[in-house]
């Protein structure tokens, strides 16, 4: 994961999608699975709740927005009160509807799942009923959606064609929007239909095609790095395409471009349900790539959403929070809490742009005692996010010379990332805080209360003049690290002290 930082997923910005494929309605049906029917072997469902959810092409217009993004919408929706549900859930989202031709003649695509409920709370869904037509547009219908992609192409940051095989990606329509994309210097990204034949999206920018689509339009099964490389390969060349990524669902995503072959692999984590994985896949790629980022980056974010997508349970959508939250936890690894520099700084920024209350405070830390914890509660009460600058081994010697530290930075780390008050810990080598300060740039300062301790906090200056303020935190008697120590070591080792 060294392509993307937090401070790049954070700063993703708005670009406009267009986005064109097969809208549909997603509805849900949930009830209770208490027992089997006296008319045949099946369970009977016993209606609790009804819910709604953008489907298809929509699913990416859902996920465009959860990104930040604005998509503007052109597809065909049937002139029903389903349409009229979906085109009020995209508005309320957001996104532009004004291209989505409603026809008279043609039912809203709806894919209605039936979900049982064991024992009231685990869902599993039961059957699926589609509601659809696959009848080829007729040609007034492709010249409106034409004329309507022209008169949008030109605000639009990239495009995206989401393939269901309903019709109106048909070849020809394909065709002239990836032409007309291509005369515009706009990225085209598509998302294929599984059983299509590529030759139709001849000429975008992106083909994102799973395991299952890939290996049928190649040929032969991709079960390797090696297969999924050589099936990205014939699908760049044949089919003129800049860049290919194929996801292979636990074992990641394999990009290839002209200057970039590389898997991109996945974090191993629970799959609940993969329904709508592959749009949100679609709509980060767009987002990043909106954004200027490279294929291998942008791959990056699409898998860190995807593996968000697939611990939820239907077509979900995934926010640049849980991105970014994501992204921490995997760069934080084994250290837990315990954060260079350079990545805390981007983590703050995170909770900064949340308007979240940064606290900092800093200390030693060697020998744990009752105090301490009042101390981090206190400054736990004062912000959302405390954050320790902790002395390493190094820099307590200088400021206490031997015996201590008593245990390791390592030790005294883990004590207190183990601590609900504490949520970060940077380690300072040097004997003042005040390059740690002006680096944090804390809203509140806190020092624990001692003689001289209001005149002397170092930072407060810089921290108030950037609109902090700096607090001393009440004294709490009790022993000093020193004391607890002397009171442990032998009656030899006291006197060696």
């Amino acid at each position: 994961m060294d392509e993307i930082t937090v401070n790049k997923i954070i700063s993703l910005g708005t670009p406009k999608v267009l986005l064109v494929g097969d809208f549909m309605l997603d509805a849900y049906v949930y009830g209770n699975a208490e027992r089997i029917s006296p008319e045949a072997p099946v369970p009977v469902l016993k209606v609790v709740k009804r819910e709604y959810r953008c489907g298809g092409a929509a699913s990416v217009a859902a996920a465009l927005s959860a990104l930040g993004a604005k998509p503007v919408c052109l597809g065909v929706l049937g002139d029903d009160s389903r349409g009229d549900r979906l085109v009020a859930m995209l508005q309320a989202m957001g996104a532009d509807t004004t291209g989505l031709l409603r026809m008279e003649d043609r039912s809203t695509i709806t894919k209605q799942r039936l979900v049982g409920l064991a024992q009231h709370r685990h869902q599993q869904q039961l059957m699926r009923v589609d509601d659809e037509s696959d009848v080829p547009l007729v040609a007034p219908v492709m010249e409106a959606l034409v004329a309507a992609y022209r008169n949008r192409l030109a605000e639009a940051d990239v495009v995206c064609l989401q393939d269901y095989g309903k019709g109106v990606l048909a070849k020809a329509l394909s065709q002239a929007f990836i032409v007309l994309a291509r005369e515009a210097n706009k990225p085209t990204l598509v998302d294929p239909y599984a059983a299509a034949d590529y030759d139709q999206y001849r000429g975008a920018s992106l083909i994102t095609p799973n395991r299952f689509e890939a290996s049928r339009a190649a040929g032969f099964a991709i079960d390797t790095k090696e297969d999924a490389g050589r099936a990205a390969e014939f699908f760049l060349h044949a089919f003129d395409f800049g860049a290919v990524i194929i996801t292979l669902d636990r074992d990641g995503a394999f990009v290839k471009a002209a200057d970039v072959a590389a898997l991109v692999p996945t974090r191993a984590k629970s799959v609940y349900d993969v329904t709508g994985a592959g749009d949100v896949v679609l709509a980060a790629l767009a987002v990043g790539l909106a954004a200027h980022w490279g294929w291998l980056a942008a791959a990056q974010l699409a898998n860190l959403a995807a593996g968000i997508a697939v611990g939820k349970f239907g077509t979900a959508t995934v926010t640049i929070d849980e991105i970014v939250h994501e992204r921490v936890l995997l760069s934080m690894g084994k250290a837990g809490k315990v954060l260079p520099l350079d990545l805390l700084l981007q983590v703050l920024a995170w909770h900064r742009s949340h308007s979240e209350t940064i606290v900092f405070t800093s200390g030693c830390y060697d020998v744990l005692q009752g105090g301490h914890i009042s101390y981090l509660n206190f400054c736990r009460e004062q912000g959302a996010v405390v954050v320790i600058g902790l002395n390493s081994d190094f820099s307590v010697r200088q400021l206490k010379g031997p015996p201590y530290p008593i245990n390791t930075q390592n030790d005294r780390a883990a004590v207190l990332a183990a601590l609900q008050a504490v949520d970060y810990i940077v380690l300072i080598d040097d004997s003042s805080v005040f390059d740690l300060v002006k680096a944090i740039r804390p809203d509140v300062l806190i020092k624990g209360a001692e003689p001289g301790a209001d005149s002397n906090v170092v930072g407060r200056e810089f921290v108030e003049s950037c609109g902090g303020k700096v607090l001393i935190a009440p004294f709490v008697e009790e022993s000093t690290a020193a004391t607890s120590v002397e009171k442990s070591l032998s009656r030899e080792a006291r006197q060696q002290l």
